[in-house]
């Protein structure tokens, strides 16, 4: 078994609209995750630095950062990146490009968690339902075209109102969609922006948000986790009977 989790930081800016880097870093303590996908982990403008140095995710967690940023003080694309445990080894990264109105982005990893390999995407979609829809077919699309299939998480602030319908029905079609729990506003949370998704050959054991008093401060999103297993020959049958269905 193994935890993923979800944040939007809002670059690190926290419900009382103080930048507090170290108290974002707490947060990621407390979910003892062995993944985690980050939204809005630089700054907007200018050179947009990472709000997270690296050097204080190293001293502070047990995590590690992978780089996606094309600039120098950048951690992550349109916002994206993934922590990992120090322990967990990055076989592939891949920054995938959606389409949008304003920049949009997704973050690819392929991972190694002992005995498993998995791929996670980390994603923040848009604001227009319409082009939810488009950048979720993408996401879909470009993970299609990838020659080795994996297990496979998606997580990130999907920025969906409803339950169903929108971006959720495209994830739906070969997916588990979990939603753990109303997670924005985390003041006085009313609705489930942030997701977690799974393909077929993933069973979901746990999955919750995490609505520490530190987590209510932070950052105007709760974090969501969830722990996963891999189902073995079953699983596998799965991934295999949706690769082919996108073949034809």
């Amino acid at each position: 078994m193994f935890r993923v989790a979800s944040y939007n930081i809002r670059k690190s800016v926290g419900t009382d609209w103080r930048r507090r880097p170290k108290q974002i870093l707490d947060v990621l303590t407390e979910l003892d995750a062995d993944i985690v996908a980050l939204q809005e982990v630089d700054r907007r403008l200018g050179d947009r630095l990472s709000s997270l140095s690296p050097s204080l995710i190293a001293e502070m967690t047990h995590f590690r950062p992978i780089r996606f940023g094309v600039r120098p003080g950048s951690l992550g694309w349109h916002g994206n990146t993934i922590l990992v445990r120090k322990d967990v080894e990055l076989l592939r990264r891949k920054r995938l490009v959606l389409p949008a109105l304003e920049p949009r982005g997704a973050a690819l990893a392929d991972l190694q968690i002992g005995d498993l390999k998995i791929r996670v995407v980390g994603m923040h979609l848009g604001l227009v339902g319409l082009w939810r829809k488009r950048q979720a077919r993408a996401v879909l699309d470009q993970l299609a075209s990838l020659e080795e299939p994996l297990p496979t998480v998606m997580m990130g602030d999907l920025n969906q109102w409803n339950t169903e319908g929108g971006c959720l029905a495209h994830f739906a079609e070969d997916h588990h969609v979990i939603a753990p729990g109303l997670s924005f506003h985390s003041q006085m949370p009313f609705v489930s922006f942030d997701r977690i998704i799974t393909s077929l050959d993933i069973h979901v054991d746990a999955a919750a948000v995490h609505s520490s008093e530190r987590a209510r401060l932070a950052s105007d999103h709760l974090p969501v986790w969830a722990d996963l297993s891999l189902m073995g020959a079953d699983g596998d049958q799965k991934r295999r009977d949706v690769a082919m269905s996108h073949a034809y």
